[in-house]
């Protein structure tokens, strides 16, 4: 496949799996192409114009000829300089890599990726909270979040991979969105009773066995594990965590359990003060379910070699 190919698979993938109602993704695209409309001199040409088909700023070719031919992907969580230089490495042995793909935003996709934690609106929204509430709440967020990330190196990954010349990808949420569809059906089929079923379907799903061996798997971070679950959210798409005073909100439509990635101790503090049982899945085996079930996908359509690295683990479905 050409490295465009990818690109354009997974964005279309994430899309499909997005929470979001597609016209309302569609109505975001279209709101892109106006503002840039109304740009002129060097702000329009330093518009991200990726932003009129993606909807996704976190996931972004950040290297590499879009006509590039890829049959071998070294795949990650984090792949930053080190990485990059191992696939270097690993050319110079004739184990060729011709693209790493990182999971987490690098570069220009790292500087803007708060862009993409809108969406978490409208998971609140199917709970029950008002779609303006959510947004309302996000906007301190977001700010919290681009004001953290503002001062970082974002592109020094980035410069790395131009001097190997290394084609180079980060894909976000277009995966965070498999994992949340994902473990949201499951438990919308398997309804757990208490903390300890739920925590047990977790523990079933090899990414998280793989964790557990590790140390680094399922828990139960707010709760008993004989309490009862009551409504389940996952939430693991958005970015990164919400805004911690949505717990509240969250606690009075209804939900009783949130199933998680990893959390603040502002944010636990906050959902333990609503009396909301968290379960920590656990962050690298979350992210590598997520590219597991987008890169079964991508498979499907042309067979991949694909170099396990960074904390991924290849698991084929």
């Amino acid at each position: 496949m050409k490295l465009k190919e990818i690109y354009d698979f997974v964005v279309k993938r994430g899309i499909e799996k997005d929470p979001r109602p597609k016209g309302r993704i569609r109505d975001l695209l279209a709101e892109s192409k106006k503002e840039f409309r109304k740009l002129k001199g060097v702000d329009a040409r330093c518009y991200d114009k990726e932003r009129f088909t993606n909807p996704y700023a976190d996931t972004r070719i950040l290297n590499g000829s879009p006509d590039s031919d890829i049959k071998s992907i070294m795949v990650g969580i984090d792949m930053e300089g080190p990485e990059l230089l191992v696939a270097d490495r690993l050319n110079e042995k004739g184990k060729y890599v011709d693209l790493v793909m990182a999971h987490h935003p690098e570069g220009s996709a790292y500087a803007n990726f708060h862009d993409v934690m809108r969406l978490q609106a409208d998971g609140f929204e199917k709970l029950g909270v008002p779609l303006e509430i959510g947004k309302e709440l996000l906007k301190e967020r977001m700010g919290e979040v681009s004001r953290a990330v503002s001062g970082a190196n974002h592109m020094r990954s980035v410069d790395i991979a131009k001097l190997l010349d290394i084609p180079y990808i980060c894909v976000h949420t277009p995966a965070d969105n498999h994992v949340t569809d994902y473990l949201q059906r499951i438990f919308d089929r398997r309804k757990p009773k208490t903390l300890n079923e739920a925590l047990n379907i977790l523990k079933a799903i090899p990414e998280y066995t793989d964790a557990l061996r590790k140390n680094a798997g399922p828990n139960i971070l707010i709760g008993d594990g004989k309490k009862k679950c009551g409504k389940v959210f996952v939430d693991m798409t958005g970015g990164t965590e919400g805004p911690k005073r949505i717990f509240s909100r969250l606690s009075q439509a209804g939900v009783g359990t949130i199933i998680a990635m990893h959390l603040s101790e502002e944010h636990y503090k906050q959902a333990k003060a609503e009396f909301i049982n968290v379960i920590i899945a656990g962050h690298i085996a979350s992210d590598t379910l997520g590219l597991n079930l987008l890169l079964d996908a991508l498979e499907k359509r042309e067979k991949m070699n694909i170099i396990p690295c960074s904390g991924f683990v290849r698991v084929r479905r």
